[in-house]
C-alpha cells in the first residue's frame, strides 16, 4: 500500500487544493511575473523552483508576429499565460491591450491595471471600474488589480470582475502586506477569488497573506530582484503552500496570558503544587 494511501484525509485534500479562477484552474497558488530577471535562463530556472503554473506576461513586451519574444522562453505546455496590461494609465489603452492580448494568445483571461500615474504606480480606481465593466461586457475573465480598499472590491464584482487583487503595497516597494484587516474584511465582502498582487518582499510577506485567506499571491520583484532569485523562488514556494496550509488547519486563538500546555486535571495535589 503507498504512502498516499496512509495518508489523512487532510492530507489527501492538500493534494486536491487547486486554485480556480473563472475558467483558469491552477495546481499552484503562486503565480509568479517574468520581469526583471537578468536574462531567460535565470527566469526559467526561478519559474522551475517557484512550482508556479501561471505566469505573467506584459502585453507591452509581446513584439509583432514573427520577432523574437519572451514567450520563447516560457514553456507554454507548462505554463497558463496571464496577459496584464501594465503600463496603461488609462481605461481605453488597457481595453486596447487586453483586445490585442486575446489575438496574440488566444485567451480570455487578462490581468487587468490600470494606474494612476507613473510615480507610485497605484491603480486608478475609476478607470479600472470602467475597464473592467467594458471587459466584462465583451467576455473577458478579469482578473483586477486594485488597491486594498474593500468597498472598491465589490464595486469591481458588480462590474464583472473574476477576481479582485488588492496590492498588499506599492508595487515593486517590498514593504508585504501593509493592511491585512482591509484584506480580511474584503474577504467577508466578496465571493470571487481574492489574490493579494503587488508588494511582495520575500517569504514571511508570502505566507503572512496566505494566512489571512485570500486564495493565492502573485509577485515578481521579490524573486526576480532578490540577492539570490533561485533560492528566494523556493522559499516563495514553500512559504505559499505552508500559508495556505496554516489557514486551513486553523490557527489557535491569540491570549494576553498564558496557557499551559499540560493540562493539570487529575494531578496528585503536592506534584501541582511543586510546579
Amino acid at each position: 500500500m503507498s504512502a498516499a494511501t496512509n495518508a489523512p484525509e487532510s492530507m489527501h485534500d492538500s493534494m486536491r487544493d487547486t486554485l480556480r479562477i473563472g475558467s483558469l484552474e491552477l495546481c499552484s497558488r503562486l503565480l509568479v511575473g517574468t520581469g526583471k530577471y537578468k536574462d531567460a535562463a535565470e527566469m526559467r530556472a526561478a519559474l522551475e523552483l517557484s512550482g508556479t503554473d501561471c505566469v505573467t506576461v506584459a502585453v507591452r513586451r509581446l513584439p509583432a508576429a514573427g520577432a523574437p519574444s519572451i514567450l520563447d522562453a516560457i514553456d507554454r505546455a507548462r505554463y497558463r499565460i496571464l496577459p496584464n496590461t501594465a503600463g496603461c494609465y488609462d481605461a481605453s489603452s488597457a481595453i486596447r491591450t487586453a483586445v490585442l492580448a486575446r489575438e496574440i494568445l488566444g485567451v480570455k483571461w487578462v490581468k487587468l491595471e490600470v494606474l494612476g500615474d507613473e510615480r507610485t504606480l497605484l491603480p486608478d480606481p475609476i478607470g479600472t471600474l470602467e475597464a473592467t465593466r467594458e471587459l466584462a461586457a465583451q467576455g473577458f475573465e478579469t482578473l483586477v488589480y486594485t488597491s486594498d480598499d474593500p468597498r472598491l472590491g465589490v464595486r469591481l464584482v458588480e462590474a464583472g470582475a473574476t477576481a479582485v487583487m488588492p496590492a498588499g503595497s506599492p508595487i515593486g516597494s517590498g514593504q508585504g502586506v501593509l493592511n491585512p484587516n482591509a484584506i480580511r474584511i474584503l474577504l467577508e465582502l466578496v465571493q470571487v477569488p481574492v489574490v493579494v498582487d503587488a508588494g511582495v518582499g520575500t517569504a514571511s510577506d508570502v505566507a503572512l497573506a496566505m494566512e489571512l485567506g485570500v486564495e493565492g499571491v502573485l509577485l515578481n520583484s521579490g524573486i526576480a530582484l532578490a540577492r539570490d532569485p533561485l533560492l528566494m523562488a523556493t522559499a516563495m514556494r514553500d512559504a505559499c503552500r505552508a500559508g495556505r496550509a496554516a489557514f486551513r488547519a486553523g490557527r489557535i486563538p491569540r491570549r494576553l496570558y498564558a496557557n499551559a500546555s499540560s493540562p493539570l486535571d487529575g494531578v496528585i495535589a503536592g506534584a501541582a503544587a511543586r510546579t
